[in-house]
């Protein structure tokens, strides 16, 4: 990563954090900067539409100009239940041009889940995809909604999106200060009701940076999004990320592998962020090798280990392309930490070292900093760090302390700085007093040649507390048996961790549209079997 200029500042209040000095003030001042650098190169792909950033920039004040119409004002919130799109694009930046705050909703969201954030943010308009509309709620149940705004189809009794975008262009963009609200992305908390984090203007302004610094991103890179537009990797790790660099977005409205290595290859891909399964899915592919992917130079990949098998296989198949392990959070605005995309193979165990301006501690139960090599919870602070919950103070101050997001993550720091995640803390295992990281167990299991992917849970136990108990997806072919699996791992790892039971199947492990695993469906599933399966 290039050294970064950066000063103390003070944000947020009482938070004083190190900044880039170099930054535009904006999301609208990243889109003015992309005009001005390139108004005429292609910023927006989708199937066949495409778009130049002057093209872009226009559309968008049309639709912020629409917004206006029907009676947005700044600092309003604009929900969008729609699925990567040039329509998403557009909205996003509309609502931003006019000053309101944007609230993405998940295209997986159900009625309930739906109707619980458009009321709890008193959203003011809901732009949706018109084949969700029998999932809205009725009127008495989000009260402070002034319009919908339909996309596609007949509009299914709301405005056509087209409509609002043939409104006069909005003249100056509302000048939004850098600790304003630019986002409200609702976490999807495993307990209790999901909890809306506040993404400011300064905090994707400084993702955006990083992202370009630690992979020399610049405006003739190609980024494709791949995952939701409407979780914070699609949001900043590309959309604001192309907006910031002035290269092109290439919006792929869903990942399948067959149809996305030909996409990449006419595209001349350049960037993107996915998950592991996603890479392993790629490699899949009976016609990897038929695709011209030179172009791809930097694959960022988060949310779960990366199987060596797969880093070595895509070494060897795209030996121009690097890979950088991203991690971080919503509430972290995407990264905290980056891995140098050459030091990747050499630290396999680790998720990198810290993104300019970002603070690593990890903590006791105590809340005192631990010794570099030991096991604590990863606190995380900088300008990336969201100003706290949307109208929940409790959550904000249990979870941002002087201005540390406590992650819920269990972690080191070795002596060399680099940051390696070990497991959430409700996923950590207690066997018999003796702490299990599920991740170290699953990556041993990525190394045998009959898995494609291991889960670990913790099956109750009346004397130990918890056992390990894995669920395993296999590859073509024979099903690995379980001794051979229990075995496997006994070459590998101390005596406790091995695991004593397994569910293996062809099933996909659950996931949810960001592609994070769901272990708490897979806890349930454990349950309801109801049966050990012993090696």
């Amino acid at each position: 990563m290039r050294p970064a200029s950066l000063r103390r500042e003070r944000h947020f209040g009482d938070r004083v954090v190190a900044c880039h000095v170099e930054r535009p003030p904006s999301l609208a001042a990243m889109l003015a900067d992309a005009v001005r650098l390139r108004p005429q190169g292609e910023a927006l792909v989708c199937g066949a539409r495409r778009m130049s950033w002057a093209e872009v920039d226009e559309r968008a004040r049309r639709v912020a100009g629409g917004f206006v119409e029907i009676g947005v004002r700044p600092g309003d919130r604009v929900a969008l239940l729609l699925g990567n799109d040039v329509e998403f694009v557009l909205a996003a930046l509309g609502a931003t041009l006019a000053g309101a705050i944007v609230v993405p909703l998940s295209v997986r969201e159900q009625a309930p889940g739906i109707a619980y954030i458009l009321q709890h943010c008193a959203a003011r308009v809901l732009v949706h995809d018109t084949a969700l509309a029998p999932r809205l709620p009725a009127a008495g149940d989000a009260p402070a909604l002034l319009a919908r705004v339909g996309v596609g189809g007949d509009g299914a009794g709301a405005l056509p999106f087209e409509r609002l975008a043939a409104a006069a262009p909005l003249g100056a963009p509302h000048a939004a200060a850098e600790d304003d609200v630019a986002a409200i992305l609702y976490t999807s908390g495993t307990t209790g009701r999901p909890k809306g984090a506040m993404l400011t203007h300064l905090g994707i302004v400084h993702s955006a940076t990083n992202y370009q610094l630690a992979f020399e991103l610049g405006p003739e890179d190609r980024c494709a999004v791949v995952v939701p537009l409407s979780h914070v990797t699609g949001l900043v790790a590309l959309m604001a990320v192309a907006l910031r660099i002035a290269g092109a977005l290439v919006v792929v409205p869903a990942f399948k592998a067959a149809e996305f290595l030909p996409l990449a290859a006419r595209e001349r891909m350049s960037f993107t962020v996915m998950v592991p399964a996603m890479y392993a899915l790629c490699l899949l592919q009976p016609d990897f090798a038929a695709h011209d992917l030179a172009a791809w130079r930097v694959g960022g990949f988060g949310g779960a280990p990366m199987a060596p098998s797969v880093i070595d296989e895509l070494a060897e198949r795209l030996p121009n392309l690097a890979l950088a392990n991203c991690y971080g959070a919503t509430e972290t605005t995407s990264p905290a930490t980056i891995m140098p995309p050459h030091l990747t193979r050499a630290h396999l165990a680790s998720v990198g070292l810290p993104v300019p301006g970002a603070e690593v501690a990890v903590m006791d139960d105590d809340g005192r900093e631990v010794p570099p090599g030991e096991t604590g919870e990863i606190w995380l602070r900088g300008a990336m760090v969201v100003k706290g919950y949307w109208d929940n103070p409790q959550a904000s101050a249990e979870n941002i302390v002087s201005g540390f997001w406590r992650s819920g993550d269990v972690g080191t720091v070795d002596a060399g700085g680099f940051l390696h995640v070990h497991d959430r803390k409700k996923d950590m295992l207690n066997r018999g007093g003796y702490k299990i990281f599920s991740v170290e167990v699953e990556n041993a299991l990525a190394r045998h040649p009959g898995v494609l992917e291991a889960a670990v849970v913790g099956r109750p136990c009346p004397v130990l507390g918890e056992r390990v108990h894995v669920f395993v997806t296999a590859k073509e072919g024979p099903l690995p048996e379980a001794a051979d699996l229990q075995a496997f791992c006994a070459a590998q790892l101390a005596d406790y961790k091995v695991p004593e039971t397994f569910t293996i199947g062809r099933e996909p492990l659950p996931r949810n549209a960001n592609g994070k695993l769901l272990k708490r469906e897979l806890r349930e599933r454990l349950l309801a079997e109801g049966t050990d399966r012993p090696a």
